[in-house]
């Protein structure tokens, strides 16, 4: 089976950079696999776009060698089983709460006796190769985020759950678990503090751990920090903050500043 580089890094201990694609656009997210990203992120919680996009999206990033992962929009089975046998080789399961809901992202996941996933991989065996039913498991990466109050107090709990391929820091999220405004780029001390505490129980634990950035200056600190995977930005982002910067030059004029979207 097609191996699952990006994984491989993490469990190895490298870093990795991925973007985020949260537009319904085939060409965007074949133009971004061949930027050389490792991995790249179609998001079905919060971005423009739903199944059918992904299934063309999925095959565009699969001409390059950029590793496909689908945020779904919630800790759903048949979603994520869905997702990958479209072809993703990585999901990011939000708003995970404790170790319950974490064993059940992983059981999705996993065919049995490892876990409960039905088979019928249509595209995924075909992305993936000869092999794929009997390596799958190992190869698929079920990754959990930790961005609510409860999760925060389950934080060992669920970075414990055997099987789990990684967390994932949503940021914004996790500043209003903290009450602070939706900002995930901050150097808030609650947020820091609580963002290294994630940070330092994944590497006690041997689990790889991401982050959400909105550019450049959050992930140099983000990987310096010790962080497997970040997020440098998305589609949207990268489109906004290069024609924007551009026209302000062009009409000597200070940039405006926009509403923060998470993107």
């Amino acid at each position: 089976m097609r191996k699952n580089t990006a994984l491989e890094k993490w469990r190895n201990g490298e870093q990795t950079i991925g973007a985020w694609l949260s537009l319904a656009n085939t060409h965007s997210a074949e133009m971004l696999a061949h930027a050389g990203f490792d991995w790249l992120c179609i998001d079905l919680q919060h971005g423009l776009l739903d199944y059918q996009d992904l299934r063309h999206m999925l095959p565009a990033i699969s001409t390059t060698d950029t590793i496909p992962i689908v945020r779904v929009a919630g800790n759903d089975p048949k979603e994520i089983m869905k997702v990958l046998d479209a072809g993703a080789l990585g999901v990011i399961v939000p708003l995970v709460n404790n170790r319950a809901e974490a064993e059940a992202a992983v059981s999705a996941c996993r065919y049995p006796p490892q876990g409960s996933r039905s088979f019928g991989p249509v595209r995924a065996a075909l992305y993936g190769g000869r092999g794929y039913a009997a390596e799958a498991n190992d190869e698929i990466a079920c990754i959990a985020m930790i961005e609510t109050k409860e999760g925060i107090a389950n934080l060992e709990e669920i970075v414990t759950t055997p099987g789990l391929g990684g967390i994932y820091v949503g940021p914004s999220d996790l500043a209003l678990a903290l009450g602070l405004s939706p900002r995930g780029d901050t150097d808030d001390p609650l947020h820091l503090e609580t963002v290294a505490t994630i940070v330092a129980t994944c590497k006690k634990h041997g689990v790889p751990v991401g982050c959400h950035t909105g550019g450049l200056e959050y992930t140099l600190r983000r990987l310096e920090a010790g962080f497997n995977f970040v997020t440098l930005g998305s589609d949207s982002g990268f489109m906004m903050q290069s024609a924007a910067s551009q026209l302000a030059q062009a009409r000597g004029a200070q940039q405006k500043e926009r509403e923060n979207t998470g993107y």
